[in-house]
């Protein structure tokens, strides 16, 4: 059975995108057949693992309401396919205000999508239609949180906002997880965040935090995941590591 796992935070910067590409690329090379769609009009996700779209790309799904197949290409990554977007999208939030059903139109076309054991939403930095969607097709949530000090009060939102979620529109929707990012040791913040956000939400933070790292900043300006770029950085196996975990929660095996 897919699982289709959203990627939000409505803060920005908070490595979100490159969180949704690793954790693809990760699953990926953990011999998983994986769909990225990229529900972000900034497009990072399909510039960060260099696809240009050459035809119809996630917004003409979702104004069409049915998965257009030739709009998924291949990755770098074997086993990595992505549903890439554009720039168009940012036209989809007044779109979609117009459509019936609009918040499931996403659920739609995915679930038109067959033979991928994982399905990654990459959402846009901000909590729309677009994400909203995205929230209303997936099974599961995780939720990037950078380690600085407004990282709880965003994530109190979000905890809001997702409880509105499961009432109004997917009550199965599950918090996966929230996995620190841009994490440095040595920087007492980052140990006071990490100790905040785990004392409060416990088992539902990962095990994995995902450190500062040059491989992570630069990995994008080649558009490739940072297992393509430099597979021996500190940043690489975190998302490996990362991997394992969300594999061990849902009671599956790498390999």
């Amino acid at each position: 059975m897919t699982r289709i796992i959203a990627i939000a935070n409505q803060k920005g910067g908070v490595g979100k995108t490159t969180t949704a590409i690793n954790i693809g690329a990760a699953l990926a090379t953990s011999g998983k057949s994986v769909l990225l769609i990229d529900l972000d009009p900034q497009a990072n996700a399909t510039s960060g693992v260099s696809v240009e779209p050459n035809g119809a790309t996630i917004y003409e799904c979702i104004i069409e309401s049915r998965l257009i197949v030739s709009s998924i290409l291949p990755t770098c990554i074997h086993g990595l396919n992505i549903l890439p977007s554009n720039g168009d999208l940012v036209g989809a939030e007044i779109e979609l205000s117009n459509l019936a059903d609009r918040e499931s139109i996403v659920k739609t076309i995915v679930g038109d999508i067959q033979g991928h054991d994982f399905v990654i939403i990459d959402c846009p930095p901000a909590f729309g239609l677009l994400t909203i969607n995205a929230l209303v097709a997936a099974s599961a949530l995780i939720v990037p949180v950078q380690c600085e000090y407004y990282a709880m009060e965003g994530l109190g939102r979000l905890m809001g906002n997702i409880e509105r979620i499961r009432d109004s529109f997917n009550p199965d929707l599950d918090l996966q997880g929230i996995v620190l990012t841009m994490y440095d040791s040595r920087i007492n913040l980052s140990r006071q965040v990490e100790s905040e956000i785990r004392g409060f939400f416990k088992e539902k933070v990962f095990q994995t935090v995902i450190p500062r790292n040059v491989a992570l900043a630069e990995a994008p300006s080649h558009g490739k995941p940072v297992l393509s770029y430099n597979a021996a950085s500190n940043g690489a196996k975190a998302y490996l590591d990362l991997a394992k975990e969300i594999l061990a929660n849902g009671k599956e095996s790498i390999g």
